[in-house]
């Protein structure tokens, strides 16, 4: 979950949960330059690094669980391939602990200019804050120091509280994107007028060039949002309804893990 963004310019990142967009978008232009062995190290010493190399892992072999890519009689492969994706899974909920302090610190960043603001913002961090605070207790009582018993529950509580904060995430981030559009158009007007005068417009089109980066970055993380929340979605509905098919939710959560690693390994 993404920051909102500033309207004064140049505008200034802020603290986020995850990887933040405006340094992305910056290090974009700058990734093709360096070394790719210490541009890896750099992106594997985060722990989002290491965490959407293991969720792209488990996703990629819930997708050949619940498509036909594996023959019936493959029974050994499958039972593997099973116990990788549950143990994959169970290892990722250690990464998040203590991440719910990433949310309480992005809310105290968070440029609150209305009471529509705050609300959009509680709803956002608030919600995944709790869910990653959740969590921590889910992946006690997976791991067996918490009575299994209240894994169905904190589970529960830890799938709506993800589901709110995506709400609130996917609501802020298509603000933001209007917000950046305008500031498209507002540099687009000044590059030609400064044309039309024959001025030098090299500083406008170098902004220009970083908002669309911002705005590219900004549409990913909404569909990425979009692909969780239909996943905690299903999680809530214990996987029944409509949009719950495994092979569905498999690719949904493939795509969020692409989008992720993109953004972080752009933004290390």
């Amino acid at each position: 979950m993404d920051p909102p963004i500033s309207r004064a310019p140049p505008p200034p990142p802020a603290p986020s949960p995850t990887a933040a967009e405006a340094p992305a978008a910056t290090a974009a232009s700058k990734t093709g330059d360096r070394d790719f062995l210490l541009h890896l190290e750099a992106y594997l010493a985060r722990r989002d690094g290491v965490d959407k190399a293991l969720k792209i892992s488990r996703y990629a072999a819930k997708i050949a669980l619940s498509s036909s890519l594996l023959p019936e009689a493959a029974l050994p492969l499958r039972r593997r391939l099973r116990s990788f994706e549950s143990s994959v899974g169970l290892s990722r909920k250690a990464f998040r602990l203590g991440k719910f302090v990433q949310d309480v610190n992005a809310l105290r960043a968070s440029p609150l200019g209305s009471g529509h603001d705050l609300f959009l913002a509680l709803v956002a961090y608030g919600g995944e804050g709790l869910y990653y605070f959740v969590e921590q207790f889910v992946w006690l009582a997976k791991s067996g120091l918490i009575d299994s018993r209240h894994s169905r529950v904190l589970s529960k509580i830890s799938a709506w509280a993800e589901f709110v904060g995506y709400v609130g995430s996917v609501n802020l981030k298509i603000r933001d994107l209007r917000r950046l559009r305008e500031d498209e158009a507002c540099v687009e007007s000044s590059i030609e007028i400064a044309a039309s005068r024959g001025i030098d417009c090299t500083e406008e089109e170098l902004r220009l060039r970083k908002l669309r980066e911002k705005k590219l970055m900004k549409k990913l993380s909404v569909v990425q949002d979009l692909a969780d929340g239909l996943m905690a979605l299903a999680d809530i509905r214990d996987g029944e309804g409509r949009l719950s098919g495994p092979l569905l939710l498999s690719c949904a959560g493939l795509v969020s893990a692409l989008i992720s690693t993109h953004k972080n390994w752009v933004s290390c």
